[in-house]
């Protein structure tokens, strides 16, 4: 029982894990792995005043995070992780919500051959998640690379990928915007700085870095069965390679710090992996504000 080499894959498959309803256990064990800061995540009473909805908000690097473990079931001899693209939360989860994901392969480029004789391609990867009322919640892409079983194996897989949008619609991250929240309320009930008061170009350099530790716990917790974050013979580092979620999960709770009054995260630009994280090394984040878009929604406005 494992996972499929680059030559078992074709284009049009898809593939469905389980599906998982998110809990308050799944939110304090996220928590306390990431240690982020953002209050609609943490305070259910201000979180039911804001959305209207009753009940605690999953942090959307929660939701991200399953969506990706979701998809792994098809990548479990991934090498690495070249990038997520088009990751726009179409709508808030709560805390109580069932989430489900399929996975479609869309492209696949074999890679040159290495000087010490393996073998990998790219697997390009379309992703949707919905709730369980079938209502879209994420739908973007991913780009594992995978091993061939055979090294010397041509399998005349060279895709371009350029269907894949390497930019982030802007109009896809309105359409995201959670209209019905009472931002009103949010700047009434939390005191200091707001959007309207950001400066594009403002940096932040966050000075508390993070050590990594329990990443295999947070691949696990998202369903994540790619090997090689919880086995630590399975690449060629010789010790296991930081799931990626948990970087971006780790910058994101870093950046609350400097933007304590963040309300939630509706889109990732891209996520580029440029280089790997293993357990126990030091993160730092540096945050800046490229730029500001004001949203005017009826009577209120954010």
């Amino acid at each position: 029982v494992g996972g499929p080499y680059f030559e078992d894959y074709a284009v049009g498959q898809v593939y469905a894990g389980p599906a998982m309803t998110l809990t308050s256990g799944h939110a304090a064990l996220h928590q306390a792995i990431a240690g982020d800061r953002m209050r609609l995540a943490l305070d259910e009473d201000l979180a039911s005043a804001v959305t209207g909805r009753r009940g605690s908000l999953a942090h959307p690097n929660l939701v991200c995070d399953l969506s990706i473990g979701q998809s792994t079931e098809p990548t479990f001899r991934v090498r690495g992780n070249l990038f997520y693209r088009g990751l726009v939360l179409q709508r808030a989860v709560f805390i109580g919500d069932t989430l489900r994901t399929t996975t479609e392969v869309v492209g696949l480029k074999q890679n040159k051959p290495r000087p010490d004789g393996t073998a990998t391609g790219l697997v390009a990867l379309r992703i949707c998640t919905v709730d369980q009322h079938g209502q879209a919640v994420l739908d973007y892409w991913r780009c594992p690379m995978i091993p061939l079983r055979d090294a010397r194996a041509q399998t005349g897989y060279a895709d371009r990928f350029e269907a894949i949008p390497s930019e982030l619609a802007i109009e896809d991250v309105r359409a995201a915007l959670p209209s019905e929240w009472s931002f009103r309320t949010a700047r009434e009930r939390m005191p200091g700085v707001h959007g309207g008061e950001l400066v594009a170009g403002t940096a932040y350099e966050i000075e508390g870095r993070d050590t990594v530790t329990a990443a295999p716990e947070l691949a696990r917790l998202t369903l994540n069965v790619a090997r090689t974050h919880t086995d630590a013979g399975a690449n060629a580092h010789g010790k296991r390679l930081v799931y990626g979620g948990y970087t971006i999960s780790m910058a994101a709770a870093q950046s609350s710090r400097a933007l304590p009054n963040l309300l939630t995260i509706l889109a990732w630009r891209s996520c580029e992996h440029t280089g790997p994280v293993f357990e126990g090394d030091i993160l730092s984040t540096e945050l800046t504000l490229e730029g500001l878009q004001h949203v005017e929604l009826d009577d209120d406005s954010c």
